[in-house]
């Protein structure tokens, strides 16, 4: 009886290795696809704020441009024409590359994501 309790005990552990292995794995699956998950987060995040930033700045510029021609004030909806307008030339900026800002900005978000520990 004493060679099939040590067969048994054996398998047991054989069995408890291959169950923390196979945790050990989904886990690790699972934290690469939260690093993956909050990486993108963070790359959404840092390119909306580089098109808040240039939408502001280029409302800004036509908002000097003075009122005459197909951005015055002095027709119906002139206002919503600029402001739809800066905002294409935002998006438009943002996806060839922008100007550099939402790369700093989604570096810093991940120093500080990885120096917290990823709370």
């Amino acid at each position: 009886m004493l060679p099939l309790a040590t067969f048994a005990a054996s398998a047991a552990v054989g069995v408890g290795k291959s169950l923390i292995g196979s945790l050990a794995k989904t886990d690790a699956d699972t934290m690469d696809t939260a690093k993956a998950t909050a990486s993108a987060k963070a790359r959404k995040t840092a390119d909306d704020f580089e098109k808040m930033f240039l939408e502001d700045s280029l409302e800004r510029l036509t908002q000097s441009a003075g009122t005459d021609g197909p951005l015055g004030e002095n027709g119906t909806g002139g206002g919503v024409w600029r402001s739809m307008l800066t905002k294409e030339y935002a998006n438009a900026i943002v996806k060839t590359g922008g100007v550099g800002i939402s790369n700093q900005v989604y570096s810093e978000m991940m120093r500080m994501q990885e120096a917290g520990g990823g709370r």
